[in-house]
């Protein structure tokens, strides 16, 4: 955790302040069990609200067993970004390896955690239009379309019955 907020999510928060986004943070304790098959059992997620759980790895049943540094979801009714910091990593090259953190909290601002079951043409798409908008946020601070698309999300949130 040492490295996660000075590090990683400094810079997130940065990229998204310049773009013209803020957010409304609040810390609170939890915990990722995980039950005879492995599966998560989240403990302290909040209805309402994008929860950023940051742990060492993601569960091997989500990530296919690919070491992946993040993963956006809607599990129980909870939206959950799930940061692994083993993997994670801060800004490196433009459109490709962009920061952890606003790569997975744009999957849930575009919507993309609404998808369900998507086709890997589909999957593909999103993971490269996250980096494209991660890239704009970090270099140009352009947030235009993530601040449509956030609204959008935003009342749908509000809408939600958790």
């Amino acid at each position: 955790m040492q490295h996660f907020w000075p590090s990683l999510w400094n810079e997130a928060a940065r990229d998204y302040r310049q773009g013209g986004i803020d957010f409304e943070i609040s810390d609170g304790p939890g915990e990722v069990r995980h039950s005879a098959a492995d599966n998560p059992i989240f403990v302290g997620l909040r209805g309402r609200a994008i929860n950023l759980v940051v742990t060492d790895t993601i569960p091997m049943n989500w990530d296919g067993g690919r070491a992946l540094a993040g993963v956006s979801t809607i599990h129980d009714g909870y939206h959950i970004c799930m940061i692994a910091l083993r993997y994670a990593h801060r800004n490196q090259v433009a459109f490709l390896s962009v920061n952890t953190c606003v790569h997975e909290i744009l999957h849930v601002l575009m919507q993309d955690i609404f998808l369900q079951a998507p086709k890997w043409y589909q999957s593909s798409g999103r993971e490269v239009r996250a980096d494209y908008y991660a890239t704009r946020l970090w270099l140009f601070h352009d947030g235009d379309g993530v601040r449509k698309s956030a609204g959008v999300y935003l009342r749908r949130l509000q809408a939600s019955r958790l």
